[in-house]
């Protein structure tokens, strides 16, 4: 595999690794950035659902890097450039010296979604996550207990941005996704598919712990702060997680990941 040497921050081959930070902010069309040796080990993964269109590395990263570049697909070209150059490339110091430019996967209906999902199948849905952190940690508990699904209504943020990939740890590049859907309509399409419709609210009467496992569930997650809304738990088996001290909220991926556990759990 040849690499080819980058000397000017402004060479054309690399305009899609450029001002990183400011193109994150509008967008890529259907392309990505995602940063690190974790994630890129994903991303040249079997499971990935992305494709690599071009890779940007530290030069001094080349040899510790020989075992994972030697997956690269013919034809994706394989950048290098000095640290400081790299720097200037991407606007901030990159500390990781792994840039990917990646290809979005096709988009997929609800449906798609769940089409041959098991009779045990747990799937997540998310509203109004517009944090990329929580975001990025909501992907990765979803495959770190086998979510078959993270399902996402319009108003949560890009999981394809540059942050939210890397609290994923990659999760966000193998994780099966249906993206901008109508909250109301994603939760009766669910009930019609056979689901179980659990909304994760401090309010609720009815603890997480008491909660049976088997069949199809759905944990359906909000915003934190101003919460799910009415309209949504109305339609939704509200479901608490008990907790001390007059303490009544979690972080979401944290909450997210507890009830996860609880419902992919095997006795």
């Amino acid at each position: 595999m040849a690499l080819i040497r980058i000397d000017q921050p402004d060479d054309p081959r690399i305009a899609g690794f450029r001002d990183i930070r400011e193109r994150d902010l509008t967008g890529r069309l259907g392309m990505f950035l995602a940063e690190g040796e974790v994630v890129l080990n994903v991303l040249m993964s079997d499971r990935s659902l992305c494709r690599p269109v071009a890779l940007l590395l530290d030069i001094k990263r080349v040899d510790g890097l020989a075992g994972l570049l030697a997956r690269v697909t013919e034809g994706t070209p394989v950048y290098v450039a000095s640290q400081a150059v790299l720097d200037r490339i991407a606007g901030f110091h990159l500390h990781r010296g792994i840039l990917a430019l990646g290809e979005k996967p096709p988009a997929r209906t609800l449906e798609a979604c769940l089409e041959g999902m098991g009779p045990d199948a747990v799937v997540v849905a998310a509203c109004g996550i517009g944090n990329h952190d929580n975001m990025g940690g909501v992907l990765r508990n979803a495959a770190a207990f086998g979510a078959g699904a993270v399902l996402l209504d319009a108003h949560c943020c890009d999981p394809f941005y540059r942050k939210a990939i890397r609290v994923s740890v990659g999760a966000a590049l193998r994780t099966p996704m249906a993206t901008g859907l109508d909250p109301l309509a994603m939760v009766e399409r669910l009930k019609a598919a056979g689901f179980r419709v659990l909304a994760l609210t401090p309010g609720a009467s009815d603890p997480l712990d008491a909660m049976p496992r088997g069949g199809k569930i759905a944990i359906v997650l909000g915003p934190e702060g101003p919460g799910l809304s009415a309209a949504l738990l109305e339609r939704c088996q509200p479901v608490g997680i008990p907790m001390s001290g007059g303490f009544d909220s979690l972080n979401v991926s944290v909450a997210c990941g507890i009830a996860l556990h609880h419902f992919t759990r095997r006795a």
